[in-house]
């Protein structure tokens, strides 16, 4: 039972501040409760592409194998099914009616993901490592989800740069994502020294995403 508090906690924390960030028209809590759920299920998916992709990497060297394995092995597998899962449930849903609705549906289907990786690394690695990734790796998921998910309404409410947005929302999560990874798996001195700043950055850039679109209702734009 601990195990399971120390997993999912912070992933709730995280998506009741989400939700109640929404202030003109609540989402349905069963669609929010799908979203989390497709979150979770394509762990499965991420994982046979996460193996397939990483298999490439046997010949480099070990900070471009680093490279490799952040950018392309995991930030680009999970985030590529993220923006899939939130395209084929939310683009034409007639609940995605305001801008931050693409905030809310990502953050959950990134909290999703978050929750079941979250358990499978406290599992294999012990309950000190949840409250770690509390703080850290949880948070960083949702913040990656805010930034697609920022887009994701962009493109939704303004059709005449639709593409752009829509490229902008699956690319900039990729490398976001990768560039806390590559940090974590160079374990390079200097790079470990960027890390706090780098998650401050994601905060920062985060709320100053969702603060622009919450306060923009389906009256205005």
């Amino acid at each position: 039972m601990h195990i399971v508090i120390v997993a999912f906690a912070p992933v709730f924390i995280i998506a009741f501040y989400v939700y109640f960030r929404d202030k003109y028209e609540k989402e349905p809590v069963q669609l929010l409760i799908k979203s989390l759920i497709s979150g979770a299920v394509i762990v499965i998916p991420v994982i046979y592409l996460e193996k397939f992709t990483g298999s490439f990497s046997v010949n480099f060297d070990f900070y471009k194998k680093a490279a490799y394995n952040a950018f392309i092995v995991a930030a680009f597998s999970e985030e590529l099914f993220k923006y899939m899962a939130l395209y084929y449930l939310i683009w034409r849903n007639k609940n995605f009616n305001e801008k931050f609705d693409g905030i809310v549906y990502a953050v959950f289907i990134s909290l999703g993901f978050a929750a079941v990786e979250n358990l499978k690394y406290i599992i294999n690695f012990g309950v000190e490592v949840g409250y770690t990734r509390a703080f850290t790796a949880v948070p960083a998921h949702a913040l990656f989800g805010v930034t697609m998910g920022f887009y994701f309404g962009m493109a939704k409410f303004y059709p005449q740069f639709r593409s752009k947005y829509l490229f902008l929302s699956l690319l900039i999560p990729i490398v976001l994502h990768g560039i806390y990874d590559f940090i974590l798996m160079a374990q390079f001195s200097y790079t470990l020294l960027i890390f706090l700043p780098f998650i401050y950055y994601l905060w920062r850039s985060g709320l100053k995403k969702m603060n622009e679109l919450s306060d923009v209702s389906v009256f205005k734009t």
